[in-house]
């Protein structure tokens, strides 16, 4: 009876835990712009025994976010689990930074957040009182940038700081009313956050593997899957071999 929202879901780690939390019997509600991704994540979950619905959306919008909330509650009569993954990444010095590139950033990594947590609380505040798990969980998603900012990274970085600093004022404001409120901070991942020419020259830096979208996944699923008794308020994950 557990149902989850999902944004960023057309690709990886918002598509990894989708697929994480049907598996573990949640009917998920698969949040991005890319419906044509999201129709196809939602004929696999189906396929391997899940329960999807494809909800098109873009975050960066207040009102599309209240409409995807609302069919979503609508469809399939709840929500108690909201995974806030959407985001984006472009590197670059300050001194010589693409404004367009950095409002991008702020209105999809904290804005698109603070838009998707407005939404849902109601929702899930709901769930709490009413479910049988007796605890919602909104879980959002920043990064190890948020913790050490490195040159190229600054306006990134400042995004998933500011999410860390909502997150927590947001965890103290709901916490006696049974809503787990949870950052994750995934350091390097192989997703499809940055460029490819990005990735291929970071990862020809490191020179060491990173985490894959399935591990991020598995770890979500493992928080929202506590007892009511148990909030896990904030997990770091990093490659085995990554020094800082």
């Amino acid at each position: 009876g557990t149902v989850a929202m999902v944004t960023g879901a057309s690709s990886g780690i918002g598509a990894a835990t989708a697929r994480e939390l049907a598996a573990n019997g949640a009917t998920v509600a698969l949040v991005a712009r890319r419906g044509d991704r999201l129709a196809a994540l939602t004929g696999q979950i189906t396929a391997e025994g899940g329960t999807a619905l494809a909800v098109p959306a873009d975050v960066t919008d207040s009102d599309q976010v209240h409409d995807a909330t609302e069919q979503t509650v609508s469809a399939l009569g709840r929500l108690d689990i909201l995974i806030s993954n959407a985001g984006a990444a472009f590197a670059g010095p300050v001194l010589d930074g693409t404004i367009e590139e950095w409002e991008q950033m702020t209105r999809l990594n904290l804005l698109g957040s603070l838009y998707c947590a407005r939404a849902a609380l109601p929702h899930l505040l709901r769930a709490a009182e009413t479910g049988p798990r007796e605890v919602a969980d909104l879980v959002n998603i920043s990064s190890l940038g948020s913790r050490t900012p490195r040159v190229g990274s600054a306006v990134y970085s400042a995004t998933k700081n500011a999410v860390n600093a909502y997150t927590e004022a947001l965890r103290q404001e709901v916490a006696d009313r049974r809503v787990r409120v949870s950052i994750v901070e995934p350091a390097t991942v192989d997703t499809e956050l940055f460029p490819p020419e990005v990735r291929e020259r970071r990862q020809a830096e490191r020179g060491y593997p990173p985490v894959r979208a399935e591990d991020v996944a598995e770890a979500i699923g493992y928080l929202v899957t506590r007892p009511a008794r148990t909030a896990i308020s904030q997990l770091l994950i990093r490659p085995t071999r990554q020094p800082r």
